[in-house]
């Protein structure tokens, strides 16, 4: 594999566009520093360390020393390239720069407030890599660390919402399985190890309802087959789904149904 070296100036970074005719190949290569590819225009395809990803407008890589890369253009492809070492912005807290995002490399697609701040800060270094103002290196500086700072908050909000997905997804699994047990949200929040609150809040991101509304609904919904493809009594169907009296199952029945489960059980064998 090719290691393709890139100058920087004394500043420790360099800015520049990246354009590919339909049908290019870039073939696999690495670097021995930081870089980041911005797609400002047209469509392709990425191979980082053998993973494929499309890339389109607004969408980039952020690629750590010796990934191995190669790009594919499908369309006219114009990227921005932004080559850097890390050790440049030490003097602004080398700690910081141990974090674990500068040491793997990755995908990302920003979204409409993330994409807009890296185009607004890609525009600045632009400007600046062509002024001879002293502070330009800088300014540059500044840039720099604000775009990766745009990366690392954008990783972050990436690792939550995925993390909050899944947990969603692992209450909705669980309530859809065990509805006929006497839950609670107090229940379901200590088994994630998070607050009833929060729960709530991530559950109600994605279904626009509490757990304990889904599992309401979910209860009612169980019912209502039962009474129309059953025999069974009420008292029996209350009990099966998970409701401790038979008044607490009438009120929240009548409550979603307008129905009692005997009125609607009626209507169901008249309609038949």
């Amino acid at each position: 594999m090719t290691l393709k070296k890139i100058p920087l100036p004394h500043w420790g970074a360099y800015l520049y566009e990246s354009r590919h005719k339909a049908g290019d190949l870039v073939k696999i290569h690495h670097h021995d520093i930081h870089q980041i590819l911005y797609a400002i225009e047209g469509d392709g395809i990425i191979l980082i360390d053998d993973q494929k990803h499309k890339i389109a407008k607004d969408q980039g890589t952020f690629l750590a020393p010796y990934t191995s890369h190669s790009i594919f253009s499908q369309t006219s492809l114009t990227l921005l390239v932004l080559a850097f070492d890390i050790h440049s912005l030490k003097d602004f807290g080398d700690h910081k720069l141990n974090n674990q995002f500068f040491k793997s490399s990755r995908f990302f697609t920003p979204d409409l407030i993330a994409s807009s701040e890296l185009r607004q800060q890609l525009r600045k270094m632009l400007y600046e890599q062509t002024t001879d103002d002293p502070l330009s290196s800088w300014a540059l500086k500044i840039h720099l660390l604000h775009i990766l700072l745009t990366l690392i908050r954008l990783a972050e909000r990436t690792r939550i919402l995925d993390k909050n997905s899944l947990r969603t997804e692992t209450i909705k699994s669980y309530i859809d399985t065990h509805y006929y047990e006497p839950l609670t949200a107090n229940d379901i929040a200590d088994k994630l190890g998070i607050s009833v609150r929060y729960v709530n809040t991530i559950f109600k991101e994605s279904y626009q309802k509490t757990p304990m509304q889904y599992l309401m609904e979910i209860r009612i919904e169980r019912a209502k087959k039962l009474l129309r493809e059953t025999d069974k009594e009420i008292i029996t169907i209350c009990f099966e789904v998970g409701y401790e009296t038979l008044s607490t199952f009438y009120r929240t029945f009548k409550n979603e149904t307008n129905l009692s489960p005997k009125q609607y059980r009626d209507l169901g064998q008249s309609e038949a």
